[in-house]
C-alpha cells in the first residue's frame, strides 16, 4: 500500500504561561487543525524549585471536545465537577471527554509544590462530532503501568493509549475510534503503522529526532501528512526520540471555537457561555 506523504512540518512557537515554559505547534501559522486534532500545548521540560506555585490551570470550563494529557515527567492532579479526581504521575495519561460541559482543574499536587522537580506535559484537544458534542462528560486517568507497552523491534517501543495495534487494545476506549500512542525510538529503530487511508495522522516529535516516512523531523515539530496514503513508518535518528502518534477519521464539520468551548455554530457557543454563567456546568454530575 502507498505510504502517506509528508506535506509540511510546523515548528512549535513559544508562548509561555507565566513561568511555565510552553510551546504550541497547533494551531500555528501554517495549520489551523488536523481534523479532528485541534490544539496541542507542550509544557516544559523544566525543573520547578522547592516551594513553587505549581501549574496555573485552576478551575475552568470546557464543552464540545476531549482533552488528552500526556504526563511525560512530573505529576498532575485532576479534579472536575463530574466528581472525577486523580493524581497521574510520569508516563501516565488523562483522557477527559468534556462533552456537554464540565469545570475542571489541572494543578500540581501539594507534594510537588513542596519539593519541586522536573515537569513536562503535553495536552492535545480532540474534537467531537456534532452528534457527541453534548454527550455525558467522562474521565479516564491511567498510570504508566496501565498502558500496554509493545515492542516494534529492537529499540522501538509503542505505548498504546487508545485503539488497537499488534492485536492489543489500548488503555482508554475512544468514543470516536481515535488511535493514540507514544513511540520511543533509539537510533535506527523503526515502528510501522498501516490501514491509515482516509484517516488524518497526528505526528508530533516531542523529543529527539525522527524520520517520518523518510523525512527527518526534529524535536518540537508537528509533521503533517496527506490523507490518501495508507502507511507511516517512524525511524529514530538519534538517541531517545519520542513521538506522539495518533490517527482518526476526519469529521469534516464546521469548527467554531471560543476559548474553552468548541462547537459547530456561533449560536452554540453563545449557549455554552450562557449555560456556564448560569451554573449548569457545576451540576453536571447530577
Amino acid at each position: 500500500m502507498p505510504a502517506k506523504t509528508v506535506i509540511a512540518q510546523h515548528a512549535a512557537h513559544r508562548d509561555d504561561i507565566g513561568d511555565l515554559v510552553t510551546r504550541r505547534p497547533l494551531p500555528g501559522p501554517g495549520v489551523d487543525q488536523v481534523d479532528p486534532f485541534l490544539f496541542l500545548n507542550h509544557h516544559g521540560p523544566q525543573v520547578y524549585p522547592p516551594g513553587n506555585r505549581g501549574l496555573p490551570f485552576g478551575p475552568h470550563p470546557h464543552r464540545g471536545f476531549e482533552t488528552v494529557t500526556f504526563i511525560l515527567d512530573g505529576e498532575l492532579a485532576h479534579r472536575d465537577s463530574a466528581g472525577h479526581e486523580s493524581i497521574i504521575r510520569a508516563g501516565g495519561v488523562q483522557w477527559m471527554t468534556a462533552g456537554s460541559g464540565l469545570i475542571h482543574a489541572e494543578v500540581s499536587p501539594d507534594d510537588f509544590m513542596r519539593r519541586g522537580g522536573p515537569l513536562e506535559i503535553l495536552q492535545l484537544w480532540v474534537n467531537l462530532p456534532s452528534r457527541l458534542k453534548m454527550t455525558r462528560p467522562r474521565y479516564v486517568g491511567v498510570q504508566a503501568d496501565e498502558i500496554p507497552e509493545l515492542s516494534a523491534g529492537d529499540g522501538a517501543t509503542v505505548r498504546l493509549i487508545a485503539g488497537t495495534w499488534g492485536g492489543v487494545t489500548g488503555a482508554v476506549p475512544s468514543l470516536t475510534g481515535v488511535f493514540m500512542a507514544t513511540v520511543e525510538l533509539k537510533r535506527g529503530a523503526r515502528a510501522g503503522f498501516g490501514a491509515l487511508q482516509g484517516r488524518n495522522v497526528f505526528c508530533y516529535v516531542a523529543r529527539g529526532e525522527a524520520a517520518v516516512n523518510g523525512v527527518a523531523a526534529s524535536a518540537c515539530h508537528l509533521v503533517q501528512l496527506d490523507l490518501p496514503g495508507d502507511t507511516v513508518e517512524l525511524e529514530g535518528l538519534g538517541d531517545g526520540a519520542l513521538v506522539v502518534f495518533g490517527h482518526a477519521q476526519p469529521l469534516g464539520e464546521p469548527v467554531v471555537a471560543h476559548g474553552p468551548f468548541v462547537m459547530n455554530t456561533r449560536e452554540e457557543i453563545v449557549e455554552a457561555i450562557r449555560d456556564y454563567q448560569a451554573g449548569l456546568f457545576d451540576n453536571v454530575s447530577a
